[in-house]
């Protein structure tokens, strides 16, 4: 019988999220940007460090690296087109990953926007679709622009929301609860996103995390995958941030634009 895998969320500096796939006995650390947590975490849960993957050359998705490797030498999968001097398995669009010690396997997609060369990893076992994104799609938001344009993200953004309803999107930071507040001021008539907000502020009053969540969730409540939606439009309007009749791109940059000062 295949072990069951696992996703372990592991904190990290103020709201990063390290994440561990694991079986019990073996483990994969995705994004580790610090060693200490993630170590801990494998001493705790009596696991075995096989593979480490990474989305992008933030210091806060790769600082951890030098460290594990110091403790397991094994191998890095990271994106061909970010500059990541300790990645040994360059990845790109298409490529699939067997994930060693684990029975998982990744698809890999180019989602660049956040960086140049970011990807994400995607798993598509039925009954179980997860998605590991970065900082390319956030709960309730998405990644500040700094390395690619609006169109690469808008891009990006459609790839993910292309996949199945029920994939998890496990995310690297809590940010939901300030992306939702900017979600409600864009679209305040949406009643799925006063659902979310409800629920997700409830869970963060508790100490919980309100990642992942889910695709399905983010084009009903995320306004970076619902640019295109008339009540979104309107508020660029109102806001004196586009003109009426802009083309959907227009409205996607001004409203990432918007994000970033609100």
């Amino acid at each position: 019988m295949i072990p069951s895998l696992r996703v372990l969320a592991v904190p990290a500096f103020k709201d990063n999220y390290l994440w561990l796939v694991h079986d019990g006995v073996h483990a994969a650390a995705v994004d580790p940007g610090d060693s200490a947590p993630i170590l801990a975490a494998l001493a705790e849960h009596k696991l075995t460090l096989t593979a480490i993957l990474l989305t992008h050359h933030h210091a806060d998705h790769i600082g951890g690296v030098p460290g594990l490797l110091a403790h397991a030498n094994v191998p890095v999968f990271g994106p061909r087109n970010d500059n990541i001097s300790a990645v040994t398995v360059p990845l790109g669009e298409g490529d699939r990953v067997e994930v060693p010690g684990l029975a998982l396997t990744l698809r890999v997609l180019d989602v660049p926007g956040h960086t140049k060369g970011h990807i994400a990893y995607v798993r598509e076992t039925p009954g179980e679709h997860w998605l590991f994104c970065g900082d390319t799609l956030f709960a309730g938001g998405c990644g500040r622009i700094f390395e690619g344009t609006p169109a690469q993200m808008a891009g990006s953004l459609g790839k993910l929301a292309a996949l199945p309803d029920d994939t998890s999107v496990y995310c690297a930071h809590e940010y939901t609860l300030a992306n939702l507040r900017f979600a409600n001021a864009v679209e305040p008539g949406n009643r799925q996103l006063h659902a979310r907000v409800e629920a997700d502020s409830a869970k963060r009053a508790a100490g919980l995390a309100t990642v992942p969540s889910t695709i399905g969730t983010e084009k009903a409540t995320n306004p970076f995958l619902r640019y295109r939606e008339p009540e979104i439009v309107a508020s660029l309007v109102a806001a004196h941030k586009i003109d009426a009749g802009a083309a959907p791109l227009a409205a996607f940059a001004a409203l990432r634009e918007w994000k970033n000062s609100f």
